[in-house]
């Protein structure tokens, strides 16, 4: 439905709602028990079983503001590595600087500002609320899309992109180049719900997200996602939900990829097959790399989420150093994410993990998706993937086909990391347009 068909829509606030919805929808966490507000329980019915569109709104009492600066500053820190480098994980002195500067200087009122400029609402789907941007093109053609964000992300990796997206023609595009764009938080993250139970894996986020769009009369649509985005954009198009016309990813499963010979290899730990081209052996030991010196943060989510969940609820620097960690992995400036982000941008998305408590729940995810068992199989909708260079996998066109049987779209970019709409927002919109240019013909 258009935003201004939202007429009887009830507003939620963060300090102004109740109890149960301040803790499911982003609620400022690190707070003690007695600051969060106690009012009637029948309030509460309404949100958990409604299925109206809701605006929302962020107003994170100061009280959790001054309890995070205080958890800052009383910080015990680790020692010092033994090593000159970054192979036994984030450095201090860079991780003090970016504390020092969120403690003294960040501002979190400025983010938030920036999320009430844009509408929000919460609408709840399978028992749980999701919180989500909609912002309409002012363009009549527009196509509707709903693009997902992943970890250690949230939707401030895409805000930049609303404007080139949403309005084209002031961002270098013409009219037909107009989307409708969806960006909802994924269930556990920012101030979507957190799951009270097992099985939101990405197989059901993605027919959740097709409820969304048909809830918003969004009757036919596309789908845009990176990381966890991709996961669920991919599981999206496997499902192929009437309506539902194309997706396009800048993330690929490996699994469903690599060829035969090479997948085996690197499950065994071995060598890049004889059968590889020179190109393909470098992407060959550049997942190796990956998998052997790069991913023990998603194997300890995929079978230990609540154990590092702890630490990470507790301690503002702990969970800091958790997503710094591989923000600085994975953007195109490996080991330097402030180049490539800014430190406030670094801490904006740091600061809402903080202050909704997800930093255990949105790791449930990667234990969701190991224990769902879901098969792997081909995409059946048309499929457009553009490659950043600083991605963890880039493999070549020819690879995809046995995944993207409906591949219409690819192409290598020059800039760009993993997280491609918050490092090269102009170039990735780009991409989408490109990517979906044929959809709308």
């Amino acid at each position: 439905m258009a935003l201004t068909s939202l007429k009887h829509s009830h507003s939620l606030k963060l300090g102004h709602m109740s109890r149960r919805s301040l803790l499911l929808g982003g609620a400022a966490a690190g707070m003690s028990a007695a600051l969060l507000p106690r009012t009637s329980d029948a309030a509460d019915v309404v949100g958990a079983a409604s299925e109206e569109i809701r605006p929302f709104k962020v107003e994170v009492p100061e009280a959790a503001l001054a309890d995070l600066r205080r958890r800052l500053a009383e910080t015990r820190w680790p020692d010092g590595e033994t090593v000159m480098n970054r192979s036994q994980g984030v450095q201090p002195d860079r991780l003090k600087e970016l504390v020092r500067y969120w403690q003294s200087s960040h501002d979190w009122r400025n983010a938030e500002s920036r999320l009430n400029s844009l509408p929000q609402f919460l609408t709840n789907i399978d028992g749980l609320d999701i919180h989500f941007i909609h912002v309409r093109s002012r363009h009549q053609n527009a196509l509707p899309l709903i693009m997902t964000h992943g970890w250690p992300g949230s939707v401030f990796e895409l805000l930049d992109v609303i404007g080139p997206l949403t309005d084209p023609t002031a961002h270098g595009g013409t009219a037909d180049d107009a989307f409708h764009l969806v960006i909802p938080s994924i269930p556990g993250f920012g101030f979507s719900g957190k799951p009270p139970a097992t099985g939101w894996n990405p197989q059901r986020i993605a027919a959740a997200w097709d409820v969304l769009m048909k809830r918003l009369d969004y009757n036919s649509y596309v789908a845009q996602g990176g990381d966890w985005g991709a996961i669920i954009s991919d599981a999206l198009g496997r499902q192929a939900p009437d309506g539902l016309l194309a997706i396009h990813v800048n993330r690929i499963e490996r699994a469903t990829t690599l060829p035969s010979g090479a997948a085996q290899a690197l499950k065994n730990g071995g060598l890049a097959p004889d059968s590889l081209s020179a190109d393909e052996r470098i992407v060959f030991d550049e997942a190796r790399d990956f998998l052997n010196n790069g991913f023990g943060y998603a194997a300890i989510m995929s079978t230990r989420p609540e154990t590092i969940g702890y630490g990470i609820a507790d301690s503002p620097v702990g969970l800091a150093a958790w997503l710094y960690d591989k923000i600085a992995d994975w953007v195109f400036t490996p080991g330097d994410p402030e180049q490539a982000l800014g430190k406030d941008a670094i801490l904006d998305n740091i600061t809402l993990y903080w202050l909704t408590n997800t930093g255990p729940s949105s790791g449930r995810i990667y234990w969701e998706n190991a224990m769902s068992g879901a098969k792997l199989t081909a995409v059946k909708v048309p499929v457009a993937v553009t490659i950043f260079p600083g991605e963890v996998y880039k493999p070549p066109k020819h690879w995809l086909s046995k995944a993207y049987p409906k591949l219409i779209y690819y192409n290598r970019v020059s800039k760009g990391g993993h997280f491609a709409a918050w490092e090269e927002p102009e170039l990735f919109s780009q991409e989408i347009r490109a990517g979906f240019k044929s959809v709308r013909l």
